[in-house]
């Protein structure tokens, strides 16, 4: 067997070879971090073995740095290792010589593959799991980004015409107002519309919720507001329109492609009742391979929702808050999880009504649901079984 240890950086990578005994086979060389690099490893590989059976390659898991390069050798049919840098770490540690240099790591990255007792090779799932991770995480930083722009744009309008978040009872943030807004962004913009148009206007966006009648209950309540007609307000109002709908649309996408990925890899966690493709899709890419966790404990801890240990002296507090640490999406996609199948299995609910039943709050009961999932979750995707509770 002949084992490749990569050592990753942003620009350059370096890569050198070991045989099963030991023997150097290829010297440590840099490559770059494209296209032509990664030809040129895969040329010296090919020049090492035949097909590549024998050749294990591994890495240490740094950032994004090395995506690219797993993804190409996997295409490549290469097996290829992500390597915790704690093992490499270890090994690191145990040599006579402190040295720390691109060329060393290779060597040692190669060593910590000789050691390994067994491998978990990246497939094409596994890529997938990535796609969903970083589809997930840029989700949540967008629905954040929106949040923080329909809170700025309330507080325009606000400003300009203060009577309007009163008269639609949904509030602001609907199609119809926004149309509204975009064409007729001030009280005395509104109240200058023909009256025709404005029906036509409000019919169309809402899809025939509001009539003629609404029409001109709004033009007269524009006619008497007090808001400022500031020309400034004015254009950060259709600006943040215009924001909101761009990041709407793009969240389409998103979910769209996370949809696209899940329905292709058909798992287990779709069998549960109340998740959804997005929900399930963002469980997924944040646990990735559920061997990492030897227990459904470990991958609790992991989404920050085991509980806090506080004990000082004889004193061992009985009820503690969840600790949230770990990964914030994880946490969130698991809660909001647990609501949904809350309320779609009798089982889960019997045990939410028991906690509640206990004095616990509402969220307090829900963490312990979420508690509960996790370890659902945790069995179905370690022996790949459909949820089944009876």
């Amino acid at each position: 067997m002949i084992y490749v240890g990569i050592d990753i950086a942003k620009l350059n990578h370096f890569a050198s070879a070991l045989s099963s005994d030991g023997e150097i086979l290829m010297e440590p060389f840099k490559f770059t971090n494209d296209g032509d690099g990664f030809q040129l490893l895969v040329s010296k590989l090919e020049a090492l073995s035949l097909g590549g059976d024998n050749i294990i390659i591994g890495l240490e898991s740094t950032a994004h740095y090395g995506d690219n390069l797993v993804r190409y050798l996997v295409a490549s049919n290469f097996k290829v290792c992500v390597l915790n840098p704690i093992k490499t770490s270890s090994m690191r540690k145990n040599n006579i010589r402190k040295t720390k240099t691109d060329k060393v790591d290779t060597y040692i990255i190669a060593k910590t593959l000789m050691l390994q007792d067994s491998f978990r090779f990246v497939s094409f799932y596994d890529l997938d799991l990535m796609d969903l991770k970083t589809l997930g995480r840029f989700r949540q930083k967008t629905i954040k980004q929106r949040t923080r722009l329909k809170i700025q744009l309330t507080s325009y309008v606000d400003q300009v015409f203060p009577e309007l978040q009163y008269f639609f009872k949904s509030g602001l943030h609907q199609k119809s107002v926004y149309a509204l807004l975009k064409e007729a962004p001030t009280p005395q913009d509104i109240a200058s519309m023909h009256m025709t148009h404005l029906a036509h206007l409000l019919e169309v966006s809402s899809h025939g919720h509001f009539k003629k009648e609404q029409a001109k209950e709004l033009r007269v309540l524009a006619q008497k507001s007090v808001g400022a007609n500031d020309s400034a307000l004015s254009i950060q109002i259709t600006h943040t329109i215009a924001q909101i709908e761009l990041l709407d649309s793009q969240l389409d996408q998103v979910e769209a492609e996370m949809t696209e990925i899940m329905k292709f890899n058909d798992s287990v966690i779709m069998t549960i009742p109340g998740i959804g493709y997005i929900n399930g899709g963002m469980i997924l890419g944040e646990i990735g391979d559920i061997h990492r966790f030897s227990s459904p404990g470990k991958l609790l801890a992991y989404a920050g929702l085991d509980p806090s240990v506080y004990q000082s002296g004889n004193f061992q507090a009985r009820r503690t808050r969840m600790s949230k640490r770990g990964s914030r999406v994880l946490r969130y996609a698991l809660m909001n999880a647990a609501h949904n199948v809350v309320k779609n299995n009798a089982i889960f609910k019997d045990y939410y009504d028991k906690k509640m039943a206990e004095g616990r709050t509402h969220y307090n009961a829900l963490g312990h649901c979420a508690g509960k999932l996790v370890r659902v979750i945790w069995k179905m995707l370690t022996d790949d079984v459909e949820f089944n509770l009876e």
